[in-house]
């Protein structure tokens, strides 16, 4: 899951008895992102003058590490350059002056896998979805400044808000949070806007726009498993961030050799491409991958929406929780599914990447040790919940999700605490505190401690952890 940029609210008095007084407009950039048949434009009002303007969502593209703008964004205001400075894609002034307070950006929009971010949709029918994140800015004092700009913004100070976004169409209404509308506009709108003739079906339970090339089969397991799952989640963990989410659903093409299923989670929204042709048929191992990824995706409206993390580094818990979550859902939905099989990569995977912080994981473009680690420490809170109550990951889970629904963020500090009241042994929190901000030369032997103490059973072969 990804941080949010917190923003301030303007509150309208009526109807009270008591006059409203007048609230200063927050100064803010302003941008109007325009289709006009293939021509794409972003035209941005900024609002003071600086010298360089950062972008708040600087993903790297996932396969190549890459950033991504420099080849879908083209700078039309001379003397105006956009390049990377650091963790941030930025514009700058080529005279070392303040960049022009009106700068017109052309750009093509392409699907790309991004590092723990939301990227553009690509429909085979032309229609295109965008991150409504993708266009914010911020001012910095130079170059030097952007490069010292940490890549998690939690606690940093930012000197602007978010842009309020305009999004329209040349030719014809936009989907914005679920309304055709002729145009829209927000500011911090954490969803996607989608562009085209995409059309929008649903029921009481779900909503979908998917792509009419995707494989049929993944739009009927969505519609039906989508539902199901969240039902499970809520029956255990209480009332998740909707009950009527919006799912979009875009086909990448059969590519030969290649089985992917990629996705992020907003508020109201599950955002999914699928590609290859691995995922043409729904054979049995394809389809319980398609319900895990869905089952981790909808587990993101209570692990992500209803509670948050603190900082990006965190985001094991957010990830990994997510992972058990499906895990124990598709085996409670479904008493054939592999859940050890599952599972056996999680440890693997912790096992493999643990040599080095797990906590900087990102940093290094090795995003996959927040999952797989932050599921084998879901797996020991799950023995330690076992063993106190006879209870399960949901059990354990449920208190600190209760505990945090007014303020939206757990905190490792929480969630370490909570593993140790529960367990009555401290050093599960030392070992783990080990795994994420030092990494160990043998991880598999400080995750079988893990293990051993709270009885997960498994055993060691040649070394490595083989789960019972």
């Amino acid at each position: 899951m990804r941080a949010t940029i917190l923003t301030i609210l303007a509150l309208l008095a009526f109807g009270t008895g008591v006059p409203a007084v007048a609230q200063e407009t927050p100064s803010r950039p302003a941008v109007a992102v325009t289709r006009d048949g293939d021509a794409w434009t972003a035209d941005y009002e900024l609002d003071r003058d600086a010298p360089v303007w950062a972008f708040f969502r600087s993903a790297l593209i996932q396969d190549s590490r890459r950033p991504w703008r420099p080849e879908q964004w083209r700078v039309v205001t001379p003397g105006v350059v956009l390049e990377r400075a650091g963790n941030r894609d930025i514009l700058r002034a080529l005279d070392g002056g303040p960049v022009p307070r009106r700068v017109s950006i052309g750009f093509t929009p392409k699907s790309e896998d991004l590092e723990a971010d939301s990227g553009v949709l690509a429909f085979t029918d032309g229609s295109v979805a965008m991150p409504s994140g993708q266009f914010d800015v911020f001012p910095l004092p130079s170059v030097a400044a952007a490069e010292a700009v940490p890549e998690d913004l939690n606690d940093y100070p930012l000197e602007a808000d978010p842009a309020t976004v305009t999004w329209r169409d040349r030719a014809g209404p936009v989907l914005f949070r679920g309304e055709r509308v002729a145009q829209a506009v927000a500011a911090d709108a954490d969803t996607y806007v989608l562009f085209g003739a995409a059309e929008m079906s649903g029921n009481e339970r779900l909503v979908t726009v998917v792509d009419p090339r995707l494989p049929e089969w993944i739009g009927s397991a969505i519609q039906d498993f989508a539902p199901r799952v969240a039902d499970h989640y809520a029956s255990r963990l209480g009332a998740g961030q909707t009950d009527r989410p919006m799912v979009m659903v875009s086909w990448a093409g059969p590519t030969a050799g290649k089985t992917s299923m990629g996705g992020s989670v907003m508020p109201g929204l599950i955002v999914a491409r699928f590609e290859g042709s691995g995922v043409l048929q729904p054979t049995a191992g394809v389809l319980a991958t398609a319900r895990w990824f869905i089952g981790h995706e909808s587990a993101h409206f209570w692990l992500g929406q209803i509670v948050r993390y603190e900082r990006a580094r965190d985001a094991w818990i957010m990830e990994g929780g997510a992972d058990l979550m499906a895990v124990r859902a598709l085996k409670a939905v479904d008493p054939d599914y592999d859940a050890r099989a599952e599972l056996q990569k999680e440890v693997d995977d912790c096992a493999r990447l643990a040599d080095e912080p797990v906590a900087e994981a990102a940093g290094r473009g090795e995003h996959r040790a927040l999952y797989a680690c932050g599921a084998v420490f879901a797996m020991t809170a799950e023995g330690v919940q076992r063993r106190a109550t006879g209870g399960d990951w949901f059990a354990f889970l449920k208190p600190l999700i209760d505990a945090n629904r007014e303020d939206g963020v757990l905190t490792r500090e929480e969630w370490l605490t909570e593993l140790t009241r529960v367990s009555g042994d401290a050093s599960l929190r030392a070992d783990m505190e080990t795994l994420l901000d030092s990494g160990v030369a043998d991880p598999a032997t400080v995750i079988a401690g893990l293990f051993d103490r709270t009885g997960v059973g498994y055993r060691r072969e040649a070394g490595n952890i083989r789960l019972d």
